[in-house]
């Protein structure tokens, strides 16, 4: 899970400004419910899916999530999108990005089902993990007043990967 950097970039959007551990736990677990669900789901039903347009679509979440950060949906349209909804959402996008490299293994059908609940138990586990060491680290830093400075900053950085990994993801779907 640390290698999903744009998975973990997402989710510095998604807890960023959280400041209560209910929050936190309810939207980890609107993505975690969504990246399962698709994991499994797209693995089990074999669904083929461009590796290049999810992760660009990953790479948008990014995007949308830093952009959503910096109040641009507010001055754009007078109000966000339901956040809940939209980690749901992207984490469906999430988890058939990584249902797709799954794919590209050719798993065996034999013990299929068990095999991917042990492994999405074990990404879950490992992006657990990830950002409890991200939560550390913002909750840290919110103690200092160079949070407040540096939000804008740190929100633009994210966009700014999100169309990097966008750009990325595109030339490779175009050039391939």
């Amino acid at each position: 899970m640390v290698t999903g950097y744009d998975h973990l970039l997402f989710l510095v959007g998604v807890l960023f400004f959280l400041y209560r551990s209910r929050d936190v736990l309810l939207y980890v677990s609107m993505f975690t419910l969504g990246h399962s669900i698709t994991l499994l789901f797209g693995v089990i039903s074999d669904i083929q899916v461009n590796a290049y347009l999810i992760d660009a679509i990953i790479g948008l979440s990014v995007v949308y999530k830093g952009f959503d950060n910096l109040g641009g949906f507010n001055r754009l349209f007078g109000k966000s999108p339901n956040a809940k909804l939209a980690v749901l959402i992207f984490g469906l996008f999430h988890g058939f990005g990584l249902a797709t490299k799954l794919q590209e293994f050719q798993l065996p059908d034999d013990g299929l089902i068990t095999n991917l609940i042990a492994f999405n138990v074990g990404v879950e586990l490992g992006q657990f993990t990830a950002l409890a060491f991200i939560l550390l680290i913002i909750n840290f830093w919110r103690t200092h007043s160079s949070f407040t400075r540096f939000a804008t900053n740190t929100n633009c950085l994210l966009m700014s990967a999100g169309f990097m990994l966008i750009g990325f993801q595109l030339t490779g779907y175009f050039i391939n």
